[in-house]
């Protein structure tokens, strides 16, 4: 895969690196997971070369390394209409197309993906089942571009949880700060002032919360939460709304909303099939 492994090796070496430093001396990677969440705007009819080589290049070739689970999830415009235009006022812009696909891989700590970076690069039993993937002409690319962020988990919520195979939908969401410190504090909203506990009891079941430490969006925070059905997660979150803990949250100055959060980004996702989440 060379240049287009998911992590590259300069980023494993370096910036993991500095990463590691850093966390470590804030005492922040204790029995705390990492995360890498890659978003594929894919070309019109490219979607099964990127299913094969997921499902037959990298999920395995990261099982045999140890790594996993992986989950792949595409994004379902039925579940994601366009903003409504508010009564007097002109309809709001066309949003951009948001990534086809998304990639979560769990990783147990930095080493681990600088090691996995490095190992992939030269498998051959990888390079060999990616090569369709890998070798596409100039001339007719997989994809308009792959984004991609490292998160850590919050420790309020330090592991992944699966929620099995059943029929599912996921919904990803972004909350992006105006500062590091206001970000920090929404994150300490959810970890120590009860919000992911509010969640839970409301029926809004995590998949993961994390903060993302290299990417885009910074600062910001990111979790995905698994429904049954879209119903489910209309219902989940209309409890959420009317919660008594959490409207008594929300009136404090300090985690209001204005303060510490600038913009929250939004999809509903639906799982690949050969998704491991």
């Amino acid at each position: 895969m060379k240049r287009r492994d998911f992590f590259k090796t300069s980023l494993a070496t370096t910036t993991l690196a500095g990463i590691h430093n850093t966390l470590a001396a804030d005492g922040g990677l204790t029995k705390r997971e990492f995360y890498e969440l890659r978003a594929y705007t894919l070309k019109p009819d490219k979607q099964k070369l990127v299913d094969d080589y997921l499902s037959r290049a990298l999920i395995p070739a990261l099982g045999r390394l140890g790594v996993g689970p992986v989950g792949v999830f595409l994004d379902a415009p039925e579940l994601n209409p366009p903003p409504a235009a508010k009564p007097g006022q002109p309809p709001p812009p066309t949003p951009p197309t948001p990534p086809s696909l998304y990639v979560l891989i769990r990783y147990t700590s930095l080493d681990q993906i600088a090691t996995v970076a490095m190992q992939l690069a030269g498998n051959a039993e990888y390079q060999k089942a990616g090569e369709a993937y890998s070798r596409v002409p100039s001339s007719d690319p997989v994809y308009d571009r792959i984004e991609s962020s490292l998160l850590l988990a919050f420790e309020g919520m330090p592991a992944l949880e699966t929620p099995g195979k059943k029929d599912r939908i996921f919904q990803l969401r972004i909350y992006e700060s105006h500062s590091e410190a206001a970000g920090k504090k929404k994150i300490e909203m959810f970890n120590k002032a009860g919000e992911i506990t509010i969640f839970r009891r409301c029926g809004l079941k995590p998949v993961f919360f994390g903060e993302t430490v290299a990417g885009l969006r910074m600062p910001n925070l990111t979790y995905m939460l698994t429904f049954p059905n879209d119903d489910a997660r209309k219902e989940a979150w209309g409890k959420f709304r009317t919660d008594p803990e959490w409207l008594k949250l929300r009136q404090m100055d300090e985690y209001a909303d204005k303060n510490i959060v600038s913009k929250i980004w939004n999809r509903i996702l639906k799982p690949a099939p050969y998704s491991q989440i």
